[in-house]
């Protein structure tokens, strides 16, 4: 459960005396437009320089870093943490839980059964709360929004995939909130002195297991989703397979998936009386998340679009149309009766599978299309070089000699082979920060 914590209350404040970290992030880019264009003059902290906006001063600064860190809490009334450390490099994301503990303990200092994710974000809050500062925390279920780890998880898996093998996690409650209701809630609870140093479990008026949501998706889109649950199928599994379908990476896939095998509903929802609002429906908030990806996505680099991901998609795809015309040839062109042997046609059927699943999943920009594309063409051209060989050294390894012909198409083969080879490369690691800027499937 994601927590938010903000010091005291207040109605009006000084100028930069509001401080929220993660500026840049899901959470916190969105908190600091809305208390911007409400007349708030704030601080946003991020690791990376920014430049200043309308009431909005940036500060950079590492949480780590216990100096930076006293000089941007000088003066600060209110702060708002929306920190986590599940992203970074693998070495990292093994000590996402230490490492949040750091920089709670770091920013107390200077300000004053759960799955792993959860009990870390417990523990932050707990850290957060032990100083002589009140703190209010937020616990929330799955927060849909455009930009958001658990909706582009959602998405991506449900656009992609008409039949999904789940594990049983599926079937865990949740109850998804908006994120444009959890910034209400923030920004109210700043304004109601009356949530100081308290903790609030906030949700989305509907209730419903993970497939049911998924499901909900996919009638939004007018899909048929077929769900074939698999009760061994664990959480590390799922992570590398969110991993390979969609741009949200393992290690943030991981904490998320992990989330999801408890129960997350509200039990206490006394917040709805102090900060009354209107809870958008899954539905809505699906809708508004995907409007918002289709008509804002993230500015990119002409040059980038131009020289990068794109190019190396159409070429790979190209490629393996070319491949799997050329492979007809054996039965048409070819005078060996060796092309005709059961196991012959069975490795050409098994080929072809290979073919037809590496463009689909290529035309997805998923990086499992990208795998199976890079597989399928180094054996491809070991396959056709080896069918050549005698060229070289007057011996042949796989079957009686081929005609001149054949001799000749295996050559043109080999070269778009190459090609689909230095095009798989190439897309294969660049898929997930070019998927994750938000373009339309």
């Amino acid at each position: 459960m994601n927590q938010k914590i903000l010091g005291d209350t207040f109605s009006e404040s000084k100028s930069y005396s509001i401080l929220v970290t993660g500026a840049t992030g899901f959470i916190g880019s969105r908190l600091i437009s809305s208390l911007s264009s409400s007349g708030y003059v704030i601080k946003g902290m991020s690791r990376k320089k920014l430049q200043d906006s309308n009431n909005v001063k940036y500060v950079q600064a590492d949480v780590f870093d216990v100096d930076q860190l006293e000089k941007i809490m000088s003066g600060i009334d209110i702060a708002y943490y929306l920190l986590h450390s599940m992203e970074g490099s693998k070495e990292q994301w093994k000590e996402f839980a230490s490492r949040e503990r750091i920089q709670a303990q770091n920013f107390l200092n200077d300000s004053l059964e759960l799955s792993p994710h959860m009990q870390s974000r417990k523990e932050v809050g707990e850290i957060l709360a032990s100083g002589n500062i009140p703190v209010t925390q937020l616990r929330a279920s799955l927060i849909i929004g455009a930009q958001g780890g658990s909706y582009a998880m959602l998405r991506y898996l449900v656009e992609r995939l008409r039949i999904m093998v789940t594990p049983s996690w599926v079937k865990s409650l949740a109850q998804p909130i908006a994120v444009d209701n959890v910034i209400e809630y923030l920004v109210g609870c700043m304004n109601n002195p009356e949530t100081s140093g308290k903790i609030y479990e906030i949700g989305g008026p509907d209730t419903m297991t993970y497939e049911e949501l998924m499901r909900v998706y996919s009638a939004y889109l007018n899909k048929n989703l077929f769900v074939i649950q698999i009760p061994f199928l664990t959480t590390r599994l799922s992570s590398y397979w969110v991993d390979l379908i969609t741009p949200v990476k393992a290690s943030l896939a991981r904490p998320l998936i992990d989330s999801l095998v408890h129960d997350t509903i509200v039990t206490d929802n006394s917040i709805t009386t102090i900060i009354p609002i209107r809870l958008k429906s899954v539905r809505e908030a699906i809708d508004i998340a995907t409007k918002e990806m289709r008509e804002n996505p993230p500015e990119t680099n002409p040059r980038d679009e131009k020289t990068g991901f794109k190019i190396n998609q159409k070429l790979l795809l190209v490629s393996l149309i070319a491949m799997a015309i050329i492979g007809t040839t054996y039965y048409w062109l070819d005078d060996r009766p060796d092309v005709y042997h059961p196991g012959w046609i069975a490795a050409g059927i098994v080929w072809y599978v290979g073919i037809i699943s590496g463009i689909i999943f290529v035309k997805d920009k998923t990086r499992l299309g990208f795998i199976i594309s890079g597989i399928l063409s180094w054996i491809t051209l070991a396959f056709w070089s080896f069918d050549n060989f005698y060229v070289v050294f007057d011996t042949s390894i796989l079957a009686p000699h081929p005609n001149e012909i054949i001799t000749l198409r295996n050559f043109i083969g080999m070269f778009v082979v190459i090609i689909a080879i230095i095009a798989s490369h190439n897309t294969f690691h660049k898929v997930i920060d070019y998927q994750y800027k938000g373009k339309p499937i």
